[in-house]
């Protein structure tokens, strides 16, 4: 049996055309390629209104099958049914091996959490607005502001300072509880093991999200872990385990 990884996994995506910018498509195309395949590409909502003319320029030139949903009252929720009924349908066809859900619509939280049930990975990407029921239901869920700030991520302007990212205790929390989850009986975790429980914790983590387009640059800027590079690794260790 063919070992699945993030290279080669294969991903649906399925994008609500009402609750996402048509201006994130090449960072949104870009990131889903870190996670694996794009097989599949939808993109849900009622095409005879003239607020979805904005996506209409970029379906082409990106192969996005637009799905047509009519509105039958005024208000939500005809898309997102269709969303999660392709979801569904999807879902079972077993070809599957993850679901890139693109909406910051809180109604998706019950479909993340039966596509991971399922034993499916679920990638969210929304806007900052998005209730954390939504992101607490996926495996990792991506702010698609990261994707305008990874334009400028080089600029000092975007980076929180030092000072500010050590006044925020969930961040050290998180790191601190990460670092000593991944290490050994020295102290030292690898980064790598360090990013994955920090994401177990909270799917939304992000470095871009303090302005720092790496782990390793957010971590050293922080200035409260040992730093060490160890051949083609770098180590991190909480300063109170000298």
């Amino acid at each position: 049996m063919a070992i699945i990884t993030e290279a080669n996994a294969t991903l649906a995506v399925l994008i609500d055309a009402d609750n996402a910018q048509a201006s994130i498509i090449e960072g949104l195309l870009s990131e889903i390629a870190k996670f694996g395949v794009a097989s599949v590409k939808r993109i849900y909502g009622d095409w005879t209104t003239p607020n979805l003319g904005q996506w209409k320029t970029v379906l082409l030139n990106h192969s996005i099958q637009p799905i047509q949903q009519f509105r039958y009252t005024t208000g939500k929720n005809a898309t997102d049914s269709a969303m999660i009924i392709d979801a569904m349908d999807l879902l079972y066809t077993e070809k599957f091996d993850g679901f890139c859900i693109v909406s910051s619509d809180s109604d998706f939280t019950r479909l993340g959490s039966r596509i991971r049930e399922s034993g499916k990975r679920v990638y969210g990407f929304g806007e900052k607005k998005t209730p954390m029921p939504f992101v607490a239901a996926c495996d990792r869920f991506i702010y698609t502001e990261v994707f305008s700030i990874a334009e400028s991520a080089e600029k000092e302007s975007t980076k929180i300072p030092s000072h500010k990212l050590r006044q925020d205790p969930k961040l050290i929390s998180l790191f601190q509880v990460a670092i000593d989850a991944a290490s050994n009986e020295d102290g030292w975790a690898n980064l790598g093991g360090v990013g994955s429980n920090i994401i177990k914790n909270a799917p939304d983590f992000d470095p871009r999200n303090y302005g720092y387009a790496k782990l390793a640059d957010l971590a050293k800027a922080i200035e409260l872990f040992d730093i060490e590079k160890h051949q083609t690794h770098l180590l991190l260790r909480n300063k109170q385990k000298k």
